[in-house]
């Protein structure tokens, strides 16, 4: 099972240009298999330029990147040349974010974003192709047309495969993203998903091949190793994947996830709530039984075991974030534990 985290380390805000060097670094001394920016208040492609430079092998990947706030031309660039200057070890993870964003944030058009996303993915692979093989450009779809390319335009080739694409997913049409027969990218399970084996499940047993990362946040509630550790850290971390819980779960669109558990009452109340302003509120409606469902809650020397037993079959990439408080050398022994056993998934991972 591979070990993802964000970029970000020992409390420092890591997407900022001045410290992504350092916490790049530090991420893979600790064995981490890739870190991860995020598209939220910072771009999440210029970080990966600094961290590709200060690293050698941990993968590099965007978790995620707005996919319908640019167009697929401007994406193959960027794609292109991050693969060639990391040595190719990017991962483009990309998102449809929702209606509201990408119409009143980002002004773009918003409609069919299966459709949509599964025609971004396939007119990337043709832009790569037309670079990499000297084809011509044809790419003619319902939403993008690419069809214009010449010498001037064209990056120099570089010896590295396309890059990885990852498209976040919560229900079970953005998971599996094909043009006939052939999967065109693989999934990223967002932390709100529900993982399940049975039938009516968001993300299912059926998708066990996709290649995944998922549970987003591990809250670690004691530290049985030894360390110290800050009790109010840990009680901060609680509270902020409870907001961020309430926050996901105000969305209409994760609604369906809420109701998976019969707490789609629960999605009712939060959305009011977020359209009041009152953030504090929506995250204390996030009780134990919530917060265990949506994130792994457990000892340190027992996570590994329990990330393990959620995810083994279904998931083989895991988003592990620890407290700050918690030393290196524990930090390092979880993850050798997480990859320890020579589990399906684990035979899988990158």
């Amino acid at each position: 099972m591979g070990s993802d985290v964000g970029l970000k380390v020992d409390g420092a805000v890591s997407s900022q240009l001045a410290n992504v060097a350092r916490a790049a670094s530090k991420l893979e001394r600790r064995g981490y298999d890739c870190c991860w920016t995020a598209e939220i208040n910072h771009d999440p492609f210029l970080p990966l330029v600094l961290a590709a430079e200060h690293t050698t092998h941990i993968e590099l990947g965007t978790s995620i990147a707005v996919a319908f706030a640019r167009n697929p031309m401007t994406v193959a660039n960027i794609g292109w040349d991050l693969q060639a200057y990391s040595d190719g070890r990017f991962i483009l993870g990309r998102g449809s974010q929702v209606q509201p964003h990408i119409e009143k944030r980002f002004s773009m058009p918003w409609g069919q974003p299966v459709r949509r996303m599964r025609e971004f993915v396939l007119a990337l692979r043709e832009i790569w192709a037309c670079w990499r093989d000297g084809t011509k450009l044809r790419f003619e779809g319902d939403f993008y047309t690419h069809k214009l390319m010449t010498p001037m335009f064209t990056p120099e080739p570089q010896p590295h495969p396309f890059p990885k694409v990852f498209v976040a997913a919560v229900g079970e049409a953005m998971t599996d993203v094909r043009r006939g027969r052939r999967r065109l990218a693989r999934a990223r399970v967002h932390h709100q998903a529900v993982l399940r084996r049975g039938d009516d499940a968001g993300i299912t047993a059926r998708h066990a091949a996709l290649w995944s990362a998922a549970k987003r946040i591990s809250v670690v509630r004691a530290d049985l190793r030894g360390d110290r550790y800050d009790e109010s850290e840990l009680a901060a971390s609680a509270v902020g994947t409870c907001k961020q819980i309430a926050f996901y779960g105000s969305t209409p669109a994760y609604r369906r996830v809420l109701e998976l558990h019969g707490w789609g009452d629960l999605h009712t109340e939060l959305h009011r709530l977020s359209l009041e302003g009152r953030w504090d509120a929506m995250g204390s409606l996030i009780d134990d039984e919530i917060l265990e469902a949506f994130a792994v809650v457990a000892p340190v020397d027992t996570v590994a075991s329990k990330i393990r037993d959620r995810c083994d079959g279904v998931i083989d990439r895991v988003l592990v974030g620890l407290p700050s408080s918690i030393t290196e050398r524990t930090v390092t022994a979880v993850l050798r534990e997480l990859r320890s056993q020579p589990t399906e998934s684990a035979r899988r991972c990158s």
